[in-house]
């Protein structure tokens, strides 16, 4: 396990077992991430290549991310105002064929991504869905400085309809 530049962040190697008969790899383990809310909910989102999900973010709720098919960018953005990598933003490859890992995302880190090629994904959450807590702020904002691979993705409503990143700040105080 790895903090990956944001303070909470953990990237988590996850190790594919194989023999004659196939293949198994232990996906979740709640002392990787130690201190973490259980997790309560899965989810698995499908996407397909030149779809991005983003910019999202809770304020209660944490994600662990295990891309299970494809290649996607990944970018994370740390709204807390009292962490110390607050402001920071982080950027990363996945890719599911090449190395099998977790990504743990705390509450209040901002995350998104793009779906490089067709993308199949399951997330686990410490929080039951509501919808009470899901904000955003736009993807492409420059004050963010996120490189994405795409400047005209698919985007839903809700994404292209997201506030900048200094109003969702707002929202958090």
């Amino acid at each position: 396990m790895t903090d990956d530049g944001i303070d909470g962040v953990v990237l988590v190697p996850l190790e594919w077992n194989r023999d004659d008969r196939g293949a198994f790899a232990e996906l979740f383990r709640q002392e990787w991430v130690p201190g973490a809310p259980p997790m309560v909910q899965a989810n698995l989102s499908r996407s397909r290549a030149g779809v991005l999900r983003g910019m999202h973010f809770h304020k209660e709720q944490a994600d662990f991310w295990i891309l299970l098919e494809g290649r996607q960018f990944v970018a994370l953005y740390d709204l807390r105002p009292s962490s110390p990598t607050s402001g920071q933003k982080l950027e990363l490859s996945l890719d599911a064929q090449a190395e099998l890992r977790g990504l743990y995302v705390p509450p209040g880190v901002a995350h998104g991504f793009y779906a490089v090629s067709d993308v199949e994904m399951l997330y686990l959450v410490d929080l039951a869905y509501t919808g009470d807590d899901e904000h955003g702020f736009i993807w492409n904002d420059p004050q963010a400085g996120i490189s994405w691979p795409n400047d005209d993705p698919i985007l839903s409503d809700r994404d292209r309809a997201n506030p900048s990143l200094s109003d969702a700040k707002l929202r958090l105080s």
